[in-house]
């Protein structure tokens, strides 16, 4: 239970994780690249594998924003059971092909859903290189990934049989069949997109057959195993490709990414790989169990999008067909959870790299006709709610980031913003309820019971009334922005008065933003816990205390809703000593996503990020600097329950990167950072170009959290404020931290 007390306890506990690193690798006999260079030995994939309520994060083995994407399948770290090995998982959280298991033992039919048991202690997780021990099999299980290639091994024991089993994990299409007695292909239909494997063993096979049996659902389904002789090795090595272009192309993959290279030569490139994108952040000084968060937070800003072009082509889901390219072309977005943080951090690891995103974005509209909101790689998946990518484009373009067609790209956002549906969880063309939010500027909500009228509304998800309202508002901004910069007046002014309209549902009585009914008249609700399941009906994940600070492109038109900035800040104090108002337990039975909870703040869902920030747009900035520092130091622990709610696949890692480091995004669009805690002596970021930012945070400690004063470039600094342009021209903030806060800083002008 350490991990709930202090800091100095968690480094002990990071310490720790590292003996049973160097203990595992006497155990099983781990190859020499396992800790890796640098600050690689502080990552760990482990670190929120069990989920606050909701979903953990997985330990997943990849290249950085490469197509496989390996992750042994069990419920989470709790489960010491493993159903099967995948070779990719397709998009995060959402599927996966081509099931892998060894045995040695024949199944019967009916049997080849037996689990694998294995012990913790024995497993083996980097981002590079996987290894774990079954127990009952006594198998040791090897895996090393490469971009479109894998690479699994076998140990045996010496005796009994050695048998690999090959299953699948979606209907639809599904075959294997033998070229040779080492050579195999497969193909598994994934959301109608038919996906090819092309591998190869160490040894031939006594023999192989497949198994077919009846799925309940009426489709017939082929298993394959393979039996290897006596004499065979020891350890069966199983190396692979995958190719969402053809059987041919996988083949491609694997010559071109395995011919000839060993299973230590692959985990060593991928090692090289992940040391070039982790040791890009060095830090100084902090605990070690700071430097497990931060690392590992990197880590997993790394697993998406993910780049699926092979040899200069990709198949796209868009458009169901085969494209050439010059520039790789990426998928698997949640850009409701990656505007925030997640891209805007690479626009400044990889500004190369989020433009080709980016890029890949315009073709995804020149290929459907929308820009998508959750670009997976079947397609669009409709999910959350707003036009997100909008705001993404806009950072980017502020940070000089133009690599792609920025007209097209302005096409399509244009066309979604005044076409297409606003609903939660639906794709296509506008409706009815779209019109009246373009004349009368709220989306229409309905009281308490009242049946639905529009049966375009998804009935899980709801109307979403005020989180629609506040995030189009601010989707609305980010065009007008973007039109401005095209010279485009009309535009500009339509836009800017449509990002206005989160004040149509400010009630000044309560401040709280409240839904109106399509008559215009207030629906009496309590907005901390009415709406429905995840407060739906009017919020979406969180409730009305979230949603009131949901306006980061006008902070400052949000304060004059209040009055004064004094009450701005005194709604903030408020915001994290606000009592639930009723047990855990029956908050959680309505709002699972509410996680991470400071008093009515969330830490665990994304549209709590910027909250605690806002403290430097009043008259004391130091209250960020003690909100961030607790928040990091009582959520983010480094341990399988380190993460307050569901990671989302960079998405929450992004913003401890970011607050480790002492600064965030605000206003992604704004090429802006506002400065908070860091919980490092110094960091240095190297800069594509050769340069390099420096933060220095001169006394940091756990203690030392409070800045005392500020120099940008040697110069006084008296605001919470630096731009984008200092950061990439190498720039040096240096910061006197000291253990009681200077009530007086950071309140220039």
């Amino acid at each position: 239970m350490s991990f709930f007390f202090s800091k100095p306890v968690n480094a002990t506990f990071g310490l720790a994780c590292t003996a049973i690193f160097l203990f595992t690798q006497a155990a099983v006999g781990q190859i020499k690249t396992y800790e890796g260079a640098g600050n690689l030995k502080y990552v760990d994939p482990r670190i929120g594998n069990v989920g606050a309520i909701l979903e953990p994060t997985r330990p997943t083995i990849q290249l950085p924003n490469q197509l496989i994407r390996m992750t042994p399948q069990r419920a989470d770290y709790m489960d010491d059971q493993i159903s099967s090995f995948p070779l990719t998982v397709v998009s995060h959280r959402q599927g996966q092909i081509f099931s892998i298991k060894p045995s040695t033992v024949m199944p019967k039919p009916g049997e080849w859903g037996k689990r694998l048991t294995y012990d913790h202690d024995l497993e083996i997780n980097r981002p590079w290189y996987y290894s774990n021990w079954l127990v009952d099999e006594e198998i040791k299980v090897e895996f090393a990934p490469g971009k479109k290639a894998g690479f699994y091994q076998f140990e045996f024991p010496e005796k009994g049989e050695k048998i690999v089993l090959f299953d699948r994990y979606n209907g639809g299409t599904n075959d294997y069949k033998f070229l040779s007695g080492t050579e195999i292909t497969g193909v598994e239909t994934y959301n109608g997109i038919k996906m090819y494997m092309y591998g190869e063993f160490n040894t031939g096979a006594l023999t192989e057959t497949g198994v077919i049996e009846e799925d309940g659902d009426g489709r017939v389904r082929k298993r394959v195993w393979v039996r290897f002789t006596v004499n065979a090795p020891k350890v069966i090595k199983f190396k692979y490709a995958i190719s969402y272009v053809s059987p041919e192309q996988a083949k491609k993959n694997f010559n071109k990414e395995l011919k000839g290279v060993s299973f230590d030569q692959l985990a060593k490139q991928g090692e090289e790989a992940w040391s070039k994108v982790i040791n890009q952040i060095k830090t100084k000084g902090g605990t070690e169990a700071q430097k497990r968060s931060f690392y590992t937070g990197l880590y997993r800003s790394y697993e998406r999008m993910v780049d699926i072009t092979e040899d200069g082509q990709y198949y796209s889901g868009y458009d169901k067909k085969i494209h050439k390219t010059t520039r790789p072309f990426y998928v698997d977005d949640w850009v409701w959870d990656t505007y925030l943080a997640h891209h805007p951090l690479r626009t400044i690891l990889n500004p190369e790299q989020e433009a080709d995103m980016l890029n890949s974005y315009v073709n995804m509209y020149e290929q459907s006709g929308w820009v998508p909101t959750f670009p997976l790689i079947y397609g669009d998946h409709a999910c959350m709610n707003g036009f997100h990518s909008t705001i993404s484009f806009l950072d980017a373009y502020n940070k000089g980031i133009r690599n792609y067609d920025v007209k097209k790209a302005y096409e399509g956002m244009l066309k979604n913003a005044t076409q297409a549906t606003m609903l939660p969880w639906k794709n296509g063309p506008k409706g009815p309820l779209e019109d009246f939010y373009y004349e009368k500027g709220f989306f229409p909500a309905l009281k308490i019971g009242e049946k639905e009228t529009d049966p375009n509304v998804h009935g899980w998800e709801k109307r979403q009334s005020v989180a629609i309202t506040l995030g189009h508002s601010y989707d609305d901004w980010a065009l007008a922005q973007f039109a401005k910069e095209l010279k485009k007046p009309q535009d500009y002014d339509r836009f800017m008065l449509r990002s206005n309209n989160y004040k149509n549902l400010w009630d000044s009585n309560t401040q709280m933003f409240l839904p109106k009914d399509k008559d215009g008249n207030w629906i009496k609700i309590d907005p901390k816990f009415d709406g429905g399941m995840g407060g739906r009906d009017y919020y979406d994940e969180n409730n009305g205390w979230t949603y009131l600070w949901q306006v980061q492109h006008d902070v400052k038109g949000l304060i004059g809703l209040f009055g004064s900035t004094n009450s701005f800040e005194d709604k903030l104090d408020q915001l994290y000593r606000e009592p639930l108002g009723r047990s855990k337990y029956e908050l959680w039975a309505k709002f699972p996503d509410f996680t991470g909870i400071t008093g009515q703040f969330s830490m665990g869902n994304e549209p709590s990020f910027h909250i605690p920030y806002l403290y430097n747009y009043t008259s004391s900035p130091w209250k960020t600097q003690k909100r961030i520092r607790f928040l990091l130091d009582t959520w983010f622990k480094d341990n399988v329950f380190g993460i307050p709610g569901d990671e989302d696949g960079g998405g929450m890692s992004a913003f401890v990167v970011f607050s480790s480091m002492g600064f965030y995004p605000v206003t992604p669009g704004t090429p802006v950072y506002t400065i908070g805690s860091p919980v490092f002596e110094n960091v240095v970021i190297d800069l594509p170009g050769g340069k390099q930012f420096q933060l220095v945070a001169n006394n940091c400690s756990v203690v030392n959290k409070y800045i005392q004063s500020a120099k940008f470039d040697g110069k006084v600094l008296d605001t919470p404020w630096f731009t984008h342009e200092q950061l990439i021209s190498g720039g040096k903030l240096e910061l006197e931290m000291g253990p009681k806060p200077n009530k007086t800083w950071g309140l220039g002008k």
